[in-house]
């Protein structure tokens, strides 16, 4: 099924570079892709058949908001948001437009690095799951007595390995020191803590807490460049700052909706994933606009 606003699968008459779990990746030239940002959710890294309207729109415009805001702290590989400007065929554009548009990047072609720079300012998660066997998140030791979702004195650079099906693997600084280079992840972890705390201030004024979000990074003619999403509700924990209490589980502008939702259920996180239900997908949906619009101080078109 494809809408204006419902988009599951693209297929567009070009070259497909690569289809993850949501976004469909194709060649434009030499060196650039278009990256379109479909409604696909999955969770528990599993696909559900459920799309989610506006999903797609909302991630791409939050992160053409962060890469634009941020960009002083780091270049980055966006080129365009704007479809018209993406030099694509008449033809193709009178076909695909109305499923692209809001949802479709125009960017430079960067090699990434095969580490996801995660950075948590507060203890959730995996993270928490690991502080409570001992003490520690990706080998960083915290100190004792932390609750659930308590905010950190400071926030934590955690690297994971990234997999394009299956979980991503929680690593040590040391572990990914060894993938990318000393040096490098010392730049890396670097630019990750001054990202999240530049976006984290921003987001706290606006009314969200980003309670960790990953970063990818690439090399781009010998220059570390800020690639793929920034600071979406796919990629972070976004809470409500107003009523934030550690101790418990957080209300969401994020995902957590629906995992919520389907730990309900008697299911082995194993494909095919269930069918949400309409109140599940719209409440989803809703708080995807929510978080957008808290965000930019903008309503999505």
């Amino acid at each position: 099924m494809a809408t204006e606003t419902t988009v599951l699968e693209t297929d567009l008459p070009l070259k497909r570079v690569s289809r993850g779990k949501v976004r469909d990746i194709y060649a434009h030239g030499e060196d650039r892709l278009l990256i379109v940002t479909t409604d696909r959710l999955s969770a528990f890294d599993v696909v559900l058949p459920t799309p989610v309207p506006d999903k797609g729109r909302v991630l791409n415009s939050i992160s053409a908001f962060w890469f634009a805001k941020l960009k002083g702290i780091v270049p980055n590989h966006l080129v365009t948001t704007d479809l018209s400007r993406m030099g694509l065929d008449r033809a193709l554009l009178k076909r695909y437009g109305r499923r692209l548009r809001g949802r479709t990047a125009l960017v430079r072609r960067a090699r990434p690095f095969p580490i996801e720079c995660v950075v948590r300012g507060y203890l959730a998660g995996s993270g928490w799951q690991e502080y409570l066997k001992d003490g520690r998140v990706c080998g960083v030791p915290l100190p004792k007595g932390l609750k659930q979702c308590s905010k950190l004195t400071r926030p934590i650079f955690t690297p994971a390995t990234k997999a394009e099906t299956g979980h991503d693997e929680n690593i040590s600084f040391e572990r990914a020191a060894s993938l990318v280079g000393a040096r490098t992840a010392a730049r890396l972890r670097d630019l990750s803590l001054r990202l999240y705390a530049a976006g984290a201030a921003h987001a706290r004024k606006r009314g969200i807490l980003i309670a960790d979000t990953k970063f990818e990074f690439g090399l781009l003619d010998g220059r570390i460049i800020l690639i793929d999403e920034v600071m979406t509700p796919d990629s972070s924990r976004f809470w409500p700052a107003l009523g934030y209490e550690a101790g418990h589980d957080q209300p969401s502008f994020d995902k957590q909706i629906v995992r919520n939702y389907l730990m309900t259920l008697d299911w082995d996180r194993r494909p095919p994933g269930p069918t949400l239900p309409s109140a599940v997908r719209d409440k989803t949906a809703s708080a995807y606009r929510r978080a957008y619009h808290l965000l930019t101080g903008k309503r999505l078109s």
